[in-house]
């Protein structure tokens, strides 16, 4: 399954996301900081999505009450 998400809140414009089984296969993510998604989004792939939406979810950036990884985890709330 393949879900787009554009995310809100954030620097980031737009995740695209592939899971097969529970299991996160690729995640691609235009736009925020390029260094810390390309981290991201390694250590994700492979991982079980939920176990990647309880990691990720309630994050904050800074004063903001979001932050990319919170809004991964939305994006992956979509897939299950």
């Amino acid at each position: 399954m393949k879900v787009t998400y554009r995310p809100q809140g954030v620097c980031s414009r737009q995740m695209t996301i592939e899971a097969e089984d529970g299991v996160i296969k690729s995640v691609e993510v235009v736009g925020g900081c390029n260094g810390n998604l390309q981290g991201i989004t390694r250590l994700v792939e492979g991982m079980d999505v939920k176990e990647a939406i309880s990691r990720l979810e309630g994050i904050r950036c800074g004063s903001k009450p979001t932050s990319c990884p919170d809004q991964l985890a939305k994006a992956l709330k979509q897939l299950t």
